[in-house]
């Protein structure tokens, strides 16, 4: 059996950024689309890499760039038979063309930046999208035969009620998603959210959200199989649970992350930077580090706290946490209250 192994691909071009994000996209680049890709060809082509069992194509905005350079870079890649392809999609981007040109290249899982269904609260997000762009985009995925697809929403955005919030779930299940992602909107250092205390969302509305998320989604046939994310059985996102795993992967792009045998490092931030050192040869790797076995152990433990299959009983200390883990057969599961709480119940871990 191939060992797990997973390619990242960043993206960095966006048409407009969004109040809350921090990642490492630019609105001003556009012009270095066609060298960028042709770096990224480059770099995977001269990337001695294992059987790949899945692929993440992420950004920024993945449709913005010309989806034939795209499914270049995605074919270039030694991927396995049955191997796991996402990119993440703009709605407002998607057409069935395309998606053929995706799905044509091994693409089998689309990722879509849908985060509310309701006008004011997309407004408010900083998103630029209409609700009726996401049904079209569903639509378009089907007619393409790709047959996974993820809706990917955001709750906690100033001026969203919690009835905006279950418009937005009904709204979502009604398009038979068969995953679903759900973040609370967190406020990044250096955001225009960041400058707004105004409109940082308030926890206990977090919290009620959450919980009607969980019983929709739930209730749905989707099973929470990590704080964030419900699927249906067997439409877990394959790629995130190797990151959940501490699995091995390697980043292609500007200021993408990789992974191999407790070492971790991080490419140039900015797209000049990281086609010029392809373009010269040289590594694009701007920082790393190796994590100690104690490191390794307790992140390990972090991480998969967080998902449904839990962590050995006797890695946690578990007085006080009475109704924040379900402790049976010597494995330890948080509860959905334990849910909003992981971070607060991974300090008790040991």
């Amino acid at each position: 059996m191939t060992a797990p192994f997973g390619v990242y691909v960043h993206i960095p071009f966006c048409a407009q950024r969004c109040d809350y994000c921090a990642f490492a996209t630019w609105t001003d680049r556009h012009h270095l689309q066609q060298a960028y890709m042709a770096a990224l060809l480059a770099d995977v082509r001269r990337t001695d890499l294992p059987p790949v069992t899945s692929v993440f194509v992420g950004g920024g905005t993945p449709t913005l760039v010309d989806p034939h350079l795209l499914a270049a870079v995605v074919r270039a890649l030694p991927t396995v038979d049955g191997a796991e392809m996402t990119v993440e999609c703009n709605p407002d981007d998607l057409d069935v063309s395309i998606l053929q040109v995706y799905a044509d290249a091994g693409v089998n899982r689309v990722s879509i930046g849908v985060q509310s269904m309701v006008p004011h609260v997309l407004r408010s997000l900083g998103r630029t999208h209409e609700p009726a762009n996401v049904r079209t985009a569903v639509e378009a995925v089907r007619a393409a035969g790709i047959p996974t697809f993820n809706l990917d929403l955001i709750y906690g955005g100033a001026g969203e009620s919690l009835d905006d919030w279950r418009t937005t779930l009904e709204g979502a299940l009604a398009l038979e998603p068969t995953h679903v992602s759900a973040y609370a909107l967190t406020v990044e250092a250096g955001t225009p959210l960041f400058d707004e205390p105004d409109r940082h969302p308030d926890d206990d509305d977090l919290a009620d959200k959450y919980d009607l998320a969980d019983d929709l989604l739930v209730a749905s046939g989707r099973e929470n199989y990590e704080v964030s994310n419900w699927a249906l059985p067997g439409h877990e996102c394959r790629h995130n649970v190797l990151y959940w795993q501490q699995g091995d992967y390697l980043g292609f792009g500007s200021a993408a992350h990789s992974h191999r045998a407790g070492r971790r490092w991080w490419n140039l931030r900015t797209p000049e930077r990281y086609l010029g050192a392809v373009e010269r040869g040289e590594t694009t790797e701007a920082a790393g580090e190796t994590l100690d076995a104690e490191t390794q152990r307790v992140e390990g433990l972090q991480l998969r706290l967080r998902m449904r299959d839990g962590v050995p009983a006797d890695a946690l200390e578990l007085d006080g946490l009475e109704g924040l883990v379900d402790v049976r057969d010597g494995t330890a599961r948080l509860t959905r209250h334990g849910r909003l709480l992981a971070n607060e119940v991974s300090l008790r871990l040991r």
